[in-house]
Parts: structure tokens; C-alpha cells; sequence
């Protein structure tokens, strides 16, 4: 036989494996090379086709109890079935869906090619059917055709056929095995429960179906709005098929005694008599004696047992006190809720022992729809549950009690009248039940999306919001959990439309079995190193804390023994860190003691036992899923010194999962307890019970935030804001102010502010502004470091371009022109050009230097050119001549300078005289002043002039032009005669004026036209400063007599010896 045929025959045989065995057999089919890998996989196949075989033998002989309504319809069940993909089963409880619907499908052949799968909503149901099931086809126990799993426990074996779980095992399942190939059969149990899991896995289901043809899905619920469901996996042919079942055998009583009754007015009195009200004062009972008085009328009915349905673990303890002290004769009072353990759970399906008729049950809502408790004839109904509320204000998980639905009210009447006629007294008036809502919210509408968001995106499932949910959450609760996910890193960011998926860390989180908050505080834990404790913390804080309290009807004294012993545990900066010397106490204490012995010393210590078990189960599952498959090795929980070293990071860790749960001491209220301001406007307290109450710190993180009264933190401790920081790097909002040059630091800086959703968690620190603005850095280096010299560097080229600008600056002094250098834009334009864009600083521009400037050292040197003005070149250039440096007389060369200070004594030009050579110089001359001002001054001259005279000579700046071209040409600036005097000449030959030489005055000359006369003594200091030389050589007479003398004596001295 060819290869190809005796694949295809393979490939044909796979009809008859396990489905799991079909799909993977398959693979290696396909993938086999050569005659010899054929036959490895038809060894296989034949393995398969073996096990199914016996699998199908194992399917067990099934009997149904005739008095069931669900075995009255079985055939029409089976058929539904048979005919159609999905069937919902509707029924009251107590009809025997539960129980009988995994045998029909036996009976159908399901669970040989994969198992049938069974979701119950809670683990007390889930064990308990599984047992019941077991019990009815025959079975020793669980395990064998029957098996279940929840959390912590896995009774499911190679033989099972039908495995019971909580429909969070069978949502685990989906991250391993997408399409469900394990199952060829799923029941989907209580589904009008809608749970956030329920309601998941119907939309999951809803898109598995066209892949998985030969998957059958049950939906079975009360009969609550049945028809959603079916329309909900509707097809072309329509609706999926509803089989209703009777569950009610015997007619319910529902009497009314709500908590606050109005006592009838006396027959005497008027309606409308003023009296009348006060004659009818309501009678105001708390629930516990409600209670104890609805039992007490059912003394009076018919032998039966009772069941009253209470909000949590407390009021069952209450209640359960309430009752026992009553010392009702024959009657026993049992709890029932999910915490218990299997034993005690199982004592209300067992017979009454002998001597009680009557048994109470005091149940939670799990007796509501998931359990049918045998011999319920009474049901007391408080009308309350403790219902999860997500609030979109606050974004915390609020856990209320509220009234629940009339639907809910009605299933709990629906637990009695399963053996004969029953009662049902609800603690509530009928008005009361008939304003409650028909359905309870689905949690979906109510609940932080976080944790299914994160499980959709691990799973690829698309468009979030095309995801078919029956009841579409709200967009707003979509966009907090989403946010939710963003704080912990889960999400990638949004770019260009592109749809967000999940980071690495995401993945991770998606891995772990517990709330993506406390997961991601496993992962940054083992970032940190810190495994053994933050496992400890995230196993804490995922249970119910097994510290017990008593009520205040145990006594004062018994509530200081539970809180003196607690306070051993205690840490005095962080409620989170007892959990960890709470740990290793119990360590020690299981290490020494036996079993009873511990249960006994948990009980002395105000311990719950069953839940110190659980947070260890929790913890040895973590343990286990953080080490599968990776080298990582949880090691034991570090005490004393050790532990000590490592509390930061412990802390920092849970951080990581709790960032919208750090609260700031407001320091503006005097409200007690201290309130802190938390996310998003939201203020808290810390716990009373908490080690951090009396002291609070600036800054806290809290485990857990419970709206109740007011908002309070749970499980709270103290952090260090730079924690804040680092952990929330992702959401900071941060702004900067006052950008600036710092020349400490040699860089651009500014003031900056963070905030953590509202929080100022940096304020008023001063960091570097490259990384946050490098182009506004960038000027502000070039401005202040190059152009303004704000900087302590020693390149050359810093020094060469002040020096050359001083020289430009000391030019437009001497041509008297304001802006002859570039000003400090154009410097900052020059720099600009030359230096590259990435430099923003000292730092990177002292690394870019060190290259740069051995290929070209004068890279950064300006030229004059480089920094004269624009149309400023003809003033260089003509600087020299008209503004020359010094002055050249008969007897000496005398340096000159310049300054353009208009109103200071100094402005115009300065002659520098030694004092040596004054006594040799002559004023003539120096009027006239150097060629550059010289035209200035004539035309101040013959400003001057008497009016009478000044009129023939007009213009007067043609004729101040005329005049100093002819005493330039003519050579009568010589020095030989005062400038007056040559004035006069030249204006009687240029036009014909006499002006008398007295006429020109002097004193309306502006102080710059006149040249100004420094007397140096020899070491250069300043003796006398002033316009007349002769004044000045009075002024210094004994200084120039001196420098005479040394002067004539200099020669002799010199002479040869």
C-alpha cells in the first residue's frame, strides 16, 4: 500500500478515538515520514482506538427516581439533544436537573469520545452532586465514572466520564485547551445565576460552537427568563430548543412578617382621630429576632425541617447562637456555607441523627439555587444577599447587602414544599417584594471587568466589545477595567488604532488563578526576589482572613482575648506584613503539634482553621504555578534580620497590583479617623483594627478598599512615595515649570510636579529638562553657556570669541554706533549652525567637542567679521583712520581710547598722557579732536554761534562739510594754531563771514566732542582727569616735577662709568 492510501486510512480511523487522541493523532499523520513513521503512528492509533473501546464498556446501566418531574421528561430531553447542538432545560429547583441530566446524556453515549462536562457555580455543589450522581449510577465514591474538581481538590480519573467543577475550573481550562476537546458534552448548570464566569463561558460557547459541530451544550436554569438563553445560541433554524420541567410538587404558604409592623390602632379610635397615630407605634425587630420568632410560629406547624437564608458567615454565627440558646427541644441547628468542610457540609444531606426531629438550616445563598437541601418543609426568608458592586465613581468593589430580586425571592420559596405543603415567611412586606426588580443584575453590569478582559485578551478573542455576552456590559465599565489593566502594565500602549494587547507582563498575569491585581504583584515579586513573601501576602489577601473577631454579643472580654492575640502578629508599619509573622507562627506551629492539636491551638488563638487551610492550599498553588515550568524556586519565608532586609521590596511589590490604592495624609481636615486622600478624588480611612490607625503616615498603600458607611482601607502600610514613583512610572502625570539655565549643574533645568491619579507624588524637584524639551534645552545651553558665558569651561574658542567681540564692542565705542557687534540672537544663530542638534548640554557638548575639534580646532572661532552687525563693514574699515589709537605730537605718541557712554565724564575720546611728557605737550591741536568726530564738532561750533552769525552760514551741516574739507586739504588741522582760530579764517574764506574768534563757544560744545586728558603716573595709576591741560599740569605740579627731574637725570645715570 502506497503512503498516501494508508494515510488517508489513518486519517479514517481517527473517528474512533478520544477526540483529544483524534486531534492530535492527527497532526502526527500528517507529519509522518517514511514507511517506519506510519507505523509508529498507527501503533498509536490503535492505543486509541483501545481506550475508547473501553471507555464506552465503562458506560454505567442508568436508573432514574420516577418521582423526579426531570425523569417524567427524560425521553423528550434525550431527544432535543439528540436533534439539536444546544438545549436549554428550564426547571424550578429541586426537579432533578441537576442530577439526572448527566445521566440522559450517558444513556446517549456522550462522555465516551470526551468527557461530559458539568459546571456547577460553587464548590459545595459541585461535590456534592458529584457524590449524588456517584451514589445514584452505583459507584463506591467519586472518582471513577463520576469525578469533580474545584479549587484545591482534583477527584477526576482516567475513567471519569462525567467530571463536576466550578465553571472557574472549566474558564482555566480555556487558556490550555481552546476548543474544549476534552469535552464532548458541557452543562452549563444555574446559568440564570449569571455570574461573571457564566456569563463568559455562554459567549465563549456561543463562538466554540461552529468549530466544534459535534460539541452538544445544556443550559439549564430555574425557569427565569428561560427564553434569553435560547435565543442567545439561536441559528438559521431558530431558537435553541427549551424543555421546561416541574419542579414544585406541593403548594407554598408565603406569609409576610416584615421587620417593622405597624401595630393595629384600637377599635375605639377614628381614622382620622390626631390620636391615633401615637395609639399605633410600629413594633422594630432586629433580623436575629425575626428569626427566632418566625421559628417559633413554625413550632406550631406540621414536623419538618427549615431554612433560613442569611447574607454571610456572620449572621449564621449569630443567628446560630440566637437559636442554640434557646434550648429548642429536639431540634439541631446546622450552617451551611461554601467555607465549611466537606464534612460539616455534608451533614444536611444525611439523616437527622436520632432523637432530633427537627433540623434548622442556616444557609447562604448557595441553598438558593445550587443545593437542594432533603426535607425542607419551612424556608425564612430575611430578604437579603450580599451582592458585589462595582461603582464606577469610586472604582472600588463595594460588597453591600441589598434586598434581592423577586426572582431570587421566589427560588428561595421554591426550597420548601418538596415533601409535602410548604411555608415560606419572608422578613419583608408584600408591598416590599412586589417594588423589588424582577431579575438581579447579571454580575457583568456589576462587577470590574479586569479579570475577564484580561482572560478574553490572553485568549485572542477580538473586538472586546463584539464579544456575544448576553447582557452587554456598560462602555464605561469596559473602559475602568481596561484602565485597571493599563495600571499594571497588562496592556500595550494604543498606537495608530492598532487593537491593544497584552505585554509580557499581561501573559504572566493571565497565567496566575487569582486577581490580576494580586497577580501582578507575583510578578514584579519575582522581579524583586521576593517570592517567598509576596506568595504569602497574594494566598492572604485572596481568601477570607482567618482572623476571628467575635460579635459584640460574645462580650468585651472576648473581643480584647481575640484582639490581644491577633496583636502578637502585629506589625507597627504595615497590616500586610503580619501576614507574614502570622505564617511562620502557623509553620511552627503544624511543625510541633499534631494535626488535632493544631486545629485545637488555631481554635485557642481566635483562628479560623478551615481558612488557614485554604490560604496554605492557595499558597501551595501559586507556588506550583510560578515554578511550572521555569528554573524559579520559591523558598522559604525569610524571618527576623533577614526578613527585615527585604521589607522594601516586599512592599514595593505589592505596590505594583495597588497603585490606585495609595492614599496621602490630608493634613486640612481634622475629621477622626485621620482621612487620606486617595485616587481620583476619593477619600478614605484606614481601618480601626489597623496597627496604622493610631499613628498614620504621610503615606499609605491599603490591601483592600471597601465602600461601606465611608470608603475605608483594609490591610494597609506604610510607603515611601519614590516607590510611587518607580512603580507607577506609567501613569504619572507629570508637568514642568520655570525651565531654566542651572550653571552648577551646566544644564538646563526645571521645577518638576507628578502626579498618580490626582496624588502629588513629586513636588517642587529640579530635574534635567534635555529629556523632557531638547530643543528648548538646547537654546537655553547655546544662550546662557556659549553666548552668555554662564558656564565655568575652559575651551579656547570661549575666550577667543569674548575677546574678539570686546574688540567689535570697543570699535562701535570709538565710531560712536550702537549695534556695530551681532546681537545676542545672532550669536546664539552662529552656534546654531556650527555645534550639531543632538548636543543640549555641557555634558554632550564637552563629548562631541573632544571628537570635533581635533579634525578642525577653530571650528567654533568667530571671525570680526563673523560678529559685526550686518552693513557694518564699512564702519571697520574706516575705524583705523578716522578713530586712530594714538596720537602723534612733536615730543611724544600718546595712546587714545574711546567710549560711547553718553553722560559720564569719560564718554568720547580719552588721551592717555604720561606725566612725564605733560609738561611738554601744547593744547593746540587736540581741539580739533580726531578726523572721525571732527565734522561733528565744527557743526557744534557753528551751532554755537551768535544767531546774527549763524544765519550766513546756513545749512549749517554744508557749511560744517565745507569747512572741515577745507582745513583738510589745506593742512590747518595741523596742531599749530587753536581750532578757532582756524575756524574763523577758513569761514571768512569759504563764505566771507567774520567771526570774531571770541564767538565761538565752547561751552555749548556737548562734553564727548572735547577731548578728555588722563595724567598716569608711572605705574599707570590715574593722577588727574580733565578737558584743560593747563588746569591739569597746576593740579599735578609736584607729580611733574618729579618726573622732570627723574627724566633729567636718567642720561647721567646712564652714561658709560
Amino acid at each position: 500500500m502506497d503512503g498516501g492510501a494508508e494515510r488517508g486510512q489513518l486519517l479514517a480511523r481517527l473517528d474512533g478515538v478520544g477526540l483529544r487522541d483524534a486531534a492530535r493523532l492527527s497532526r502526527r499523520v500528517r507529519a509522518a515520514r517514511g514507511e517506519g513513521g506510519l507505523d509508529a503512528v498507527a501503533r498509536e492509533v490503535a492505543a486509541a482506538e483501545l481506550a475508547l473501546v473501553e471507555r464506552a464498556a465503562s458506560l454505567p446501566v442508568v436508573t432514574y427516581p420516577e418521582e423526579l418531574p426531570v425523569s417524567q421528561r427524560r425521553s423528550e430531553i434525550a431527544a432535543a439533544i439528540r436533534d439539536h447542538q444546544v438545549v436549554v432545560v428550564a426547571g424550578e429547583t429541586g426537579s432533578g436537573k441537576t442530577t439526572q441530566l448527566p445521566k440522559i446524556l450517558l444513556e446517549l453515549g456522550r462522555g465516551v469520545r470526551g468527557t461530559i462536562g458539568h459546571t456547577q457555580p460553587r464548590r459545595i455543589a459541585a461535590r456534592a452532586v458529584a457524590e449524588r450522581i456517584a451514589e445514584e449510577l452505583g459507584e463506591d465514591g467519586v472518582g471513577g465514572v463520576v469525578g469533580y474538581a474545584v479549587r484545591f481538590t482534583d477527584q477526576v480519573g482516567p475513567r471519569s466520564l462525567v467530571k463536576l467543577m466550578t465553571d472557574g475550573i472549566l474558564l482555566a481550562e480555556v487558556q490550555r485547551d481552546r476548543d474544549l476537546l476534552a469535552y464532548d458534552t458541557i452543562v452549563i448548570d444555574e446559568a440564570h445565576e449569571r455570574s461573571l464566569t457564566i456569563d463568559f463561558l455562554l459567549g465563549y460557547l456561543h463562538r466554540l460552537l461552529p468549530r466544534r459541530p459535534d460539541l452538544k451544550v445544556v443550559v439549564t436554569s430555574a425557569t427565569i427568563d428561560p427564553q434569553r438563553f435560547a435565543e442567545h445560541f439561536a441559528t438559521a433554524a431558530g431558537p435553541a430548543p427549551v424543555v421546561e420541567v416541574s419542579g414544585r410538587t406541593y403548594p407554598v404558604e408565603v406569609r409576610y412578617r416584615p421587620l417593622v409592623e405597624d401595630v393595629p390602632a384600637p377599635e375605639d379610635l377614628e381614622a382620622d382621630d390626631p390620636d391615633a397615630v401615637d395609639a399605633a407605634p410600629a413594633v422594630v425587630r432586629d433580623q436575629v429576632e425575626a428569626i427566632v420568632d418566625a421559628v417559633g410560629e413554625l413550632e406550631g406547624e406540621a414536623p419538618g425541617d427549615v431554612l433560613v437564608f442569611l447574607s454571610g458567615e456572620r449572621e449564621i454565627r449569630d443567628t446560630a447562637d440566637a437559636l442554640t440558646a434557646l434550648e429548642l427541644p429536639r431540634t439541631e441547628v446546622v450552617p451551611l456555607y461554601a467555607r465549611l468542610s466537606s464534612a460539616e457540609q455534608h451533614r444536611v444531606f444525611t439523616a437527622r441523627p436520632r432523637g432530633i426531629d427537627r433540623r434548622i438550616v442556616l444557609a447562604t445563598n448557595v441553598a438558593e439555587t445550587s443545593l437542594t437541601v432533603p426535607g425542607i418543609r419551612y424556608v425564612i426568608d430575611p430578604g437579603t444577599a450580599r451582592i458585589s458592586r462595582y461603582s464606577l465613581r469610586s472604582k472600588v468593589q463595594r460588597l453591600p447587602v441589598e434586598p434581592v430580586s423577586r426572582a431570587s425571592a421566589d427560588q428561595r420559596a421554591g426550597r420548601c414544599g418538596r415533601v409535602a405543603d410548604g411555608v415560606c415567611i419572608r422578613l419583608y412586606s408584600e408591598a416590599d417584594y412586589q417594588a423589588r426588580p424582577r431579575f438581579t443584575d447579571p454580575e457583568v453590569l456589576r462587577t470590574n471587568l479586569a479579570a475577564v478582559l484580561l482572560r478574553m485578551l490572553s485568549l485572542d478573542l477580538g473586538d472586546l466589545e463584539a464579544f456575544p455576552f448576553l447582557d452587554p456590559p456598560d462602555r464605561r465599565q469596559v473602559r475602568d477595567g481596561l484602565a485597571l489593566l493599563d495600571e499594571l502594565g497588562a496592556l500595550t500602549d494604543e498606537e495608530g488604532g492598532a487593537a491593544r494587547r497584552l505585554t509580557p507582563t499581561g501573559r504572566r498575569l493571565a497565567d496566575l488563578p487569582v486577581d490580576p491585581r494580586l497577580a501582578r504583584m507575583v510578578v514584579e515579586a519575582e522581579r524583586l526576589g521576593v517570592l517567598p513573601e509576596v506568595l504569602v501576602v497574594v494566598a492572604a489577601l485572596s481568601v477570607q482572613d482567618p482572623r476571628e473577631r467575635p460579635s459584640a454579643d460574645a462580650g468585651p472580654a472576648a473581643q480584647e482575648a481575640a484582639a490581644a492575640a491577633h496583636r502578637r502578629f502585629a506589625d507597627e508599619h504595615s497590616d500586610l506584613l503580619a501576614w507574614l509573622n502570622l505564617w511562620s507562627h502557623l509553620r511552627a506551629q503544624q511543625d510541633e503539634l499534631s494535626s488535632s492539636a493544631f486545629r485545637r491551638a488555631c481554635r485557642a488563638e481566635h483562628l479560623h482553621w478551615l481558612r488557614v487551610r485554604e490560604w496554605q492550599d492557595l499558597h501551595g498553588q501559586l507556588r506550583s504555578i510560578v515554578q511550572r515550568g521555569t528554573s524559579v524556586r520559591v523558598g522559604p519565608v525569610r524571618e527576623g534580620e533577614e526578613l527585615a532586609a527585604v521589607r522594601d521590596a516586599v512592599h514595593q511589590a505589592l505596590l505594583a497590583g495597588l497603585l490606585s490604592h495609595v492614599g496621602l495624609k490630608d493634613l486640612k481636615t481634622t475629621r477622626r479617623p485621620q482621612e487620606f486622600l486617595g485616587a481620583r478624588g476619593t477619600r478614605f480611612a484606614i481601618v480601626p483594627g489597623s496597627s496604622l490607625a493610631k499613628r498614620p503616615p504621610a503615606w499609605v498603600v491599603a490591601g483592600e478598599l471597601v465602600e461601606t458607611s465611608r470608603l475605608w482601607g483594609r490591610s494597609a502600610a506604610r510607603i515611601d512615595p519614590e516607590w510611587v514613583e518607580r512603580a507607577g512610572a506609567h501613569l504619572l502625570k507629570r508637568s514642568y515649570s520655570e525651565p531654566r539655565w542651572e550653571r552648577r549643574r551646566a544644564a538646563a533645568v526645571a521645577t518638576e510636579r507628578a502626579t498618580l491619579y490626582g496624588l502629588p507624588v513629586i513636588t517642587g524637584r529640579t530635574v534635567d529638562y534635555a529629556r523632557i524639551d531638547p530643543a528648548l534645552s538646547r537654546e537655553l545651553f547655546l544662550r546662557h553657556a556659549l553666548v552668555e558665558g554662564e558656564w565655568s569651561s575652559r575651551h579656547a574658542f570661549q575666550e577667543e570669541n569674548r575677546r574678539r567681540l570686546e574688540e567689535v564692542e570697543e570699535l562701535g565705542s570709538r565710531v560712536r554706533r550702537r549695534g556695530l557687534a551681532v546681537d545676542e540672537e545672532t550669536l546664539v544663530a552662529l552656534y546654531d549652525a556650527r555645534i550639531p542638534a543632538d548636543v543640549v548640554s555641557a555634558r554632550t557638548f564637552d563629548r562631541w567637542w573632544r571628537g570635533a575639534r581635533r579634525t578642525d580646532p577653530d571650528a567654533l572661532t568667530f571671525s570680526v567679521e563673523d560678529l559685526l552687525a550686518p552693513g557694518r563693514a564699512d564702519d571697520l574699515a574706516a575705524a583705523d583712520e578716522e578713530f586712530p589709537l594714538t596720537w602723534s605730537t612733536s615730543s611724544a605718541t600718546l595712546d587714545l581710547s574711546y567710549r560711547f557712554s553718553p553722560g559720564e565724564s569719560d564718554d568720547g575720546v580719552t588721551v592717555h598722557v604720561p606725566v612725564s611728557v605733560l609738561g611738554q605737550l601744547s593744547s593746540s591741536g587736540f581741539d580739533a579732536l580726531v578726523p572721525g568726530l571732527r565734522l561733528e564738532l565744527v557743526t557744534a561750533l557753528l551751532r554755537g554761534l551768535p544767531k546774527p552769525l549763524r544765519v550766513q552760514l546756513v545749512p549749517v551741516p554744508d557749511t560744517a562739510r565745507a569747512l572741515v574739507a577745507h582745513l583738510e586739504a589745506s593742512g590747518g588741522v595741523d596742531g599749530e594754531q587753536p581750532l578757532t582760530r582756524v575756524l574763523t579764517a577758513a569761514v571768512r574764506a569759504a563764505a566771507g563771514v567774520v567771526v570774531p574768534e571770541d564767538a565761538w563757544e565752547w561751552s555749548k560744545v556737548p562734553p564727548h566732542l572735547r577731548a578728555t586728558f588722563v595724567v598716569e603716573g608711572e605705574d599707570g595709576a590715574v593722577l588727574a582727569r580733565g578737558h584743560d591741560l593747563d588746569a591739569l599740569r597746576e593740579q599735578v605740579r609736584p607729580a611733574l616735577r618729579d618726573a622732570v627731574a627723574r627724566a633729567a637725570d636718567r642720561p647721567e645715570q646712564g652714561a658709560p662709568a
